[in-house]
């Protein structure tokens, strides 16, 4: 990753794209307005904010990148992971695979538009510069909003979210930790804070929060526990770290799967005794601070196959909050629809869009699969695109992911002899003239292949997990299959 020329006042921007040749091209036409840093692959990215003092304000992303730079894939993971690192960063996709349907994926995944290349520098540098305007403000996937009057105003009617209403009151002041479980695009950690922090008896207590996932694993425990001076290399000085930093305040611990299972042990000595010792230090210190942990993983799962500890588990556990999908929210899609046209309206100063009666029954109709996150984004789109204006339900249905793969249940034996899946067999193999095993076989690996990158937003580690291969295996098995699609 290089960096530009760092002046004062200018947003950061990342591009991430792996022709050098545009990079640099990009990063010299938006120098004037944009502190500009660019990586060439997803890993490249990552890791850099990682180890980045300072996250970016917009990103600007490739969806071809190393090691399969001819499909979507990694461009497509990398959108969910920089948002599970900084979950109210706006992306805007730049991407020469411009079919229409990774153009749907990539909104879905939680990226505000896509441009095809070529695109006109200056129109792409108006673009960035209107998604500041829209990304000013609070975390934008929230189902909770603050309110200046009331405190803590929590969006929605449907029992999903009146059950979670409930479950906030109850568990506000309680000292015992809690996991809030949701999916990516949910809003678990405006629920942590406004929703736990703010209606505690600790709202004027310090508020901290770390993202497990974003932080490299070497620097977690440094991280969380603080350092003597030397301890490591480039420890000159002592540092406390957030345990202490919290004080008798709130520790959020966001993506708590990710922590490796050698830290695992250090945090449920502090969730059990409240007792930590800084790196490289014998003194034995105590923590006061209120745990909340989030994760989009099912950690049941994780203490099955051995990467997440039982014993942490059940301690985290003492309270379990689920933030529900959109798509269990009801008519709450048009309560979400309201409240961000009129809060980019006002902040845009643009005339909020209406949607005609056949797009508000689309509106209903769709299961949002990136979830609030996802919908805020389509009213940012469609606030530029249609100020003051009516949405049909066909300029609606073309912000929308609608080419998600559908599975059927593995099939079951019959009594016959012949299983399900024997018959389906068949019954390919006496409809087709030119039926052909290999092809056919290709098919289906790669529909369960798409099926399960949907499943875990384009994590390439938990799809590998989810069908049973290591990350490696699968990375050759898209290769050979892009390959054969392409013979």
């Amino acid at each position: 990753m290089r960096n530009s020329t760092n002046l004062a006042g200018r947003p950061l921007l990342l591009i991430v794209d792996d022709d050098p040749l545009i990079a640099d091209t990009l990063a010299f036409s938006l120098d004037a307005d944009f502190n500009v840093i660019t990586a060439a692959s997803r890993e490249d990215a990552i890791a850099q904010i990682r180890a980045s003092a300072h996250n970016p304000d917009l990103a600007l992303v490739d969806l071809g990148l190393p090691p399969i730079p001819h499909r979507p894939d990694e461009g497509l993971a990398l959108i969910s992971e920089l948002l599970s690192h900084i979950p109210a960063l706006p992306i805007l996709v730049l991407s020469g695979q411009d079919e229409e349907a990774n153009a749907r994926h990539a909104r879905a995944r939680g990226a505000v538009d896509f441009v095809p290349k070529p695109a006109d520098p200056q129109q792409l540098r108006q673009r960035l510069l209107d998604l500041l305007t829209f990304g000013r403000g609070p975390a934008p996937d929230a189902t909770l909003s603050p309110e200046p009057d009331t405190g803590l105003r929590l969006i929605g009617e449907s029992p999903a979210i009146q059950r979670l209403q409930l479950q906030l009151k109850q568990y506000a002041d309680s000292p015992f930790p809690v996991l809030i479980e949701g999916e990516s695009g949910s809003g678990k950690e405006i629920v942590a804070k406004l929703g736990f922090h703010i209606q505690s008896l600790r709202h004027d207590r310090p508020y901290l929060a770390l993202n497990c996932a974003a932080i490299s694993p070497t620097l977690v425990e440094p991280t969380l526990f603080g350092y003597a001076k030397g301890s490591f290399t480039g420890a000159s000085s002592q540092k406390t770290g957030y345990f202490e930093d919290a004080a008798t305040g709130t520790l959020f611990l966001d993506e708590i799967g990710e922590l490796p299972l050698e830290l695992q042990a250090k945090l449920l000595r502090v969730l059990e005794n409240g007792e930590f010792q800084r790196v490289g230090e014998t003194q034995t210190r105590t923590s006061h601070a209120r745990i909340i942990a989030a994760t989009n993983r099912d950690l049941r799962q994780e203490v099955r196959e051995g990467r997440f500890r039982a014993d942490l588990y059940h301690r985290l556990s003492v309270f379990t909050i689920a933030v529900p999908p959109l798509r269990e929210m009801g008519s709450d899609r048009m309560l979400l629809l309201e409240h961000f046209r009129q809060r980019y309206a006002h902040q845009t100063g643009l005339p909020p869009f209406i949607l005609s009666p056949e797009a508000e029954q689309r509106w209903m109709a769709y299961a949002f699969p990136g979830n609030v996150r996802e919908l805020r984004n389509i009213v940012i789109r469609l606030t530029a695109k249609h100020q003051g204006g009516r949405v049909s339900a066909t300029e609606l249905e073309s912000e929308f992911d609608i080419t998600e793969p559908a599975i059927s249940p593995a099939p079951a034996a019959d009594v016959t002899g012949y299983s399900d899946m024997a018959a389906i067999a068949r019954q390919g193999i006496e409809s087709s003239a030119d039926f052909n095993l290999d092809r056919t076989l290709r098919d289906w690996e790669r529909a369960y292949i798409e099926a399960a990158q949907h499943l875990t937003q384009g994590n390439m580690s938990q799809t590998a997990r989810l069908l049973g291969l290591n990350r490696t295996t699968l990375y050759n098995r898209l290769e050979s299959l892009s390959r054969s699609r392409g013979s």
